[in-house]
């Protein structure tokens, strides 16, 4: 199984991206709006698919 690779500063951002791009596409009607459910998805669960492709890793490490 993954192991989670999104620390909490970047888990906030991504909340904050994922609402601002929900209610943009509630305020102009559009289903563009939805996009912002991959951020939200993406920091709830920790886990973020480009990270592990170039090996990115934004968690506190106990080994430093």
């Amino acid at each position: 199984m993954l192991a989670c690779n999104i620390g909490k500063t970047d888990k906030t951002v991504r909340y904050v991206i994922g609402a601002v791009i929900l209610i943009l596409g509630f305020v102009f009607n559009t289903w563009w709006g939805l996009l912002g459910l991959a951020p939200i998805l993406n920091a709830a669960i920790g886990r973020c698919g480009f990270y592990y492709l170039f090996n990115i890793n934004t968690t506190k490490s106990n080994n430093k």
